[in-house]
């Protein structure tokens, strides 16, 4: 809705800078400002924040270690019995492994419920 909006906005002073300035010819620049503007605030709100968030699954992934509580992009919860190069396996019940790749791990709940604990206790 906010980018909605913003765009609307950014079309509306373009319209009126158009019509301010219809006797003359307007520069390349300022023909072109509102493509910029509208390209400065897409990478701001959509690219930047998704590049940070696959920063941290990649960060999330290479400290995962055997014995953490993992949950599956799938849904899957279970905890790391061993780690190859790009494959992990899960236990999901006693007997039960299931083998996943590295991507498929979608969170470590074990570190989730050691956050979660110290801000209880404020």
């Amino acid at each position: 809705m906010k980018i909605k909006t913003l765009l609307m906005t950014l079309t509306m002073a373009a319209a009126a800078f158009a019509e301010e300035a219809a006797p003359e010819q307007p520069s390349a620049i300022a023909s072109f400002l509102p493509l910029i503007l509208l390209f400065v605030v897409m990478w701001l709100f959509f690219i930047r924040p998704k590049q940070k968030e696959m920063k941290q699954m990649d960060q999330m992934r290479k400290e995962l270690k055997k014995g953490d509580k993992v949950m599956t992009t799938a849904g899957i919860i279970g905890t790391i019995t061993s780690m190859e190069d790009n494959m992990v396996t899960v236990r999901t019940a006693s007997t039960t492994l299931i083998d996943f790749e590295k991507s498929a791990i979608l969170r470590v709940l074990n570190a989730t419920a050691a956050e979660a604990k110290p801000e209880e206790k404020k």
